[in-house]
């Protein structure tokens, strides 16, 4: 029997190596160099090439090497097999503690004083004033930000799909209530899932619908967002400044316009990163529940695609 890592585009050595130590009994393959796919019994993958998997005739299960699972849904070859995510502490701090950093650096005006740098010009101004931060999903990512901010004093109203009850969060659900959630808000972060329902959501309607000059975050998946209703939201001044993590098509090709906008704030899908030490015993656990016809930790609940 045999696991395989099918992660095009990345270096392996190390996930491979730490899990051949947690797993002596068994040979850890990568894709596409795999000698018996008829062997492999459980594959680790982000975002697999479509096909990969049903190509593996005696496959018993899948594990996410993340906490987003749209690219392997994506996939219209996808055997029916049980799928689990990462579930992974260190990756929620990371995420909160970016974040921050891009709160702080807007409430600082760091966007303003890069611009004026490059221009020469001396130009005094006090922080920004941000009251009410809006978290879009309320899952674990989601409500931890939420709490974080929360914690920190701000107002924080937050929204989902389902009804949830946070602390001190004002919380919001359905489509009838996402404009209440964001009314008022001086920043919105985007935590949703990418689902069919979910896919270009924030579109014109939504950003017309913020406070005008409020500025958004994406940390989810580019494509829940319109593009072109962004990009036309910043050239009239609904959305003041927009900071950009994910992409529609990684990494964001050189001639697409959000690279040479003057409001938006790029960063390369950085925001929660998984840290190959602390998720191999994750991926394990769920090698030894599979072999022995245990349900997997963290599954993902194929109706709601999450």
């Amino acid at each position: 029997m045999s696991l395989a890592l099918i992660i095009p585009d990345r270096k392996l050595d190390d996930l491979q190596q730490r899990l051949a130590l947690a797993l002596a009994d068994t040979r850890i393959e990568i894709w596409p160099d795999i000698r018996k796919p008829e062997e492999v019994e459980f594959a680790v993958v982000w975002k697999q090439p479509h096909g990969s998997l049903a190509a593996l005739p005696n496959l018993k299960a899948i594990q996410c090497f993340g906490a987003g699972v749209d690219a392997i849904l994506a996939d219209p070859t996808l055997p029916a097999l049980p799928i689990a995510r990462i579930v992974d502490p260190g990756l929620t701090q990371t995420m909160v503690r970016y974040l921050d950093g891009v709160l702080s650096y807007y409430r600082l005006r760091l966007d303003l004083f890069s611009a004026s740098q490059q221009q020469a010009l001396w130009q005094p101004k006090g922080p920004r004033r941000i009251a009410h931060i809006c978290v879009l999903g309320l899952g674990e990512l989601g409500a931890a930000a939420a709490a974080h901010f929360a914690a920190l004093g701000y107002s924080v109203s937050g929204w989902a799909r389902t009804a949830k009850v946070l602390p001190h969060i004002r919380c919001y659900s359905g489509t009838e209530e996402l404009g209440s959630a964001v009314a008022g808000a001086d920043i919105v972060i985007c935590l949703l899932p990418l689902t069919a329902a979910t896919e270009n959501m924030l579109a014109e309607d939504f950003f017309n619908r913020l406070t005008p000059g409020a500025i958004f975050i994406n940390v989810a998946r580019g494509a829940i967002v319109d593009d072109d209703a962004l990009l036309a939201a910043l050239d009239s001044g609904q959305v003041q400044a927009a900071c950009l993590d994910v992409f529609r098509q990684e990494p964001l090709p050189a001639e697409h316009p959000f690279w040479q906008h003057p409001a938006i704030l790029i960063t390369p899908h950085v925001s929660a990163v998984t840290n190959v030490a602390t998720v191999v015993e994750q991926i394990a656990d769920n090698y030894r529940r599979s072999q022995g016809g245990e349900p997997l930790c963290n599954p993902v609940d194929m109706g709601r695609g999450y």
